[in-house]
């Protein structure tokens, strides 16, 4: 078992001026809880940039693949049709027509992959407990949790100049 803080604060502004004290003071911060997203926070934290958009561009380039597949095989190879004196002859011929289902297939890819993506990152799977450590995070507090290593006195301390409203040590499993 390991022994982490609770720095709770009752602003967001209060909040990232704390996490960069924590972090100009070297502590490692293991975890904020916030009730929305404040901006900034990931870059106060040191968090490397996401890598969703690269993800979402890729998803998309395969989504065209397949509707382009698709389209090919449909209109072309497996049953050709005349429609409007306009013959099926090759795929580039028609492929004005086909714009639109390139789009749509696009789109609808890159975005249910993407979500998928983000839920098996965020490891969020079906009927998961939640992992909220204080329940006032899900309304109109922000939780900040820093790991102790034999310093608790002075991380108490340190913590409750930064502003926070309530500093708790807690037992962790």
């Amino acid at each position: 078992m390991s022994k982490v803080i609770h720095a709770i604060y009752n602003d967001d502004d209060v909040l990232l001026d704390a996490v960069h004290k924590t972090r100009s003071a070297h502590h490692h911060i293991e975890e904020v809880y916030t009730p929305f997203p404040v901006h900034g926070l990931d870059k106060a934290m040191g968090l490397a940039p996401t890598r969703i958009a690269i993800a979402a561009f890729l998803y998309g380039l395969v989504g065209l693949s397949v509707a382009t597949a698709m389209m090919n095989f449909i209109m072309i190879s497996d049953w050709p049709q005349d429609i409007g004196g306009k013959p099926s002859f090759s795929y580039l011929q028609n492929m004005p027509a086909f714009v639109p289902i390139m789009f749509e297939l696009t789109v609808f890819f890159a975005a249910h992959l993407m979500v998928i993506t983000f839920y098996m990152r965020s490891k969020l799977w079906p009927f998961k407990q939640a992992e909220n450590p204080d329940v006032r995070t899900t309304d109109d507090h922000f939780l900040m949790e820093v790991g102790i290593h034999g310093n608790e006195e002075e991380l108490v301390s340190f913590f409750k100049t930064t502003g926070a409203v309530e500093v708790k040590v807690i037992e962790k499993h």
